[in-house]
């Protein structure tokens, strides 16, 4: 089953930043949004996540409204990580990661399990001990991601989680995303660097002033006319690889 939007509007003060956003993320596939500054991706990821609730039209999982959800399943089912995410208090960073366990207090073998996994995911076992206000930008990126690993959701959310990250850690946060894929759970990621977006996308959705533009399949959706139309630049594809960078402005 999937996590769907139906005609999903979202105001914010005077602004509408979703209109009539309908749209279907599948189990199992890592879908990439993308789009320029202001297009709404974020906001997008947030109603999916059910921290703010539609103007109009419903998100559901299965087929049931996720405001209809108790706190502690939908916390149980949706990872989400944002874009901006900061720990107030300097622990240690093993515990920061063990907050990912909250919802589901299954008994202390079954989160150690899930604790070691996440940290092995992430490559953040050595960091374990170290307190969070000691990592650098890019290593408290990877004990965040780990953290909401540690939950084990059916549906993870990330929005940008390559900032901050050196390029090997940046394909093993992609290897990642599309392992927990495979394992069964829907990943929606947003990303603004086009490469990556199209190693790591089976599907793709291109956004641009709130509304849904194009959705499907990445190789229907990443090409070179589509995403120079999005973002107003000249793109080239590259021989042999799934992907295309921008040479100019349009």
């Amino acid at each position: 089953m999937a996590l769907s939007l139906d005609q999903v509007t979202l105001d914010l003060g005077p602004q509408r930043v979703l209109d009539g956003v309908s749209l279907s993320i599948a189990p199992g596939r890592v879908t990439v949004i993308l789009g320029p500054n202001g297009a709404g991706k974020t906001s997008l990821l947030r109603a999916m996540a059910g921290l703010v609730r539609p103007s109009t039209g419903n998100v559901a999982i299965d087929g049931e409204d996720i405001a209809a959800m108790a706190t502690r399943d939908r916390a149980r089912t949706i990872g989400y990580l944002p874009q901006q995410s900061e720990v107030v208090w300097n622990m240690g960073a093993r515990d920061v990661v063990a907050l990912g366990r909250l919802p589901h207090r299954s008994g202390v073998v079954a989160d150690e399990a899930a604790i070691a996994n996440a940290l092995a995911a992430t490559d953040s076992a050595a960091l374990a001990d170290r307190r969070i206000g000691e990592l650098s930008g890019g290593e408290r990126a990877r004990i965040l991601l780990a953290r909401v690993l540690a939950g084990e959701p059916r549906w993870l959310l990330a929005d940008e989680p390559l900032a901050s990250l050196d390029p090997a850690h940046q394909l093993d946060l992609l290897d990642r995303l599309r392992a927990v894929a495979r394992g069964g759970a829907g990943v929606a990621v947003v990303l603004h660097n086009l490469a990556q977006a199209a190693r790591v996308a089976d599907d793709a959705v291109l956004m641009a002033g709130g509304r849904v533009v194009a959705a499907g399949p990445a190789p229907d959706i990443l090409t070179p006319d589509r995403l120079g139309e999005l973002f107003g630049v000249r793109l080239v594809a590259v021989p042999g690889h799934p992907i295309c960078i921008p040479v100019d402005r349009r």
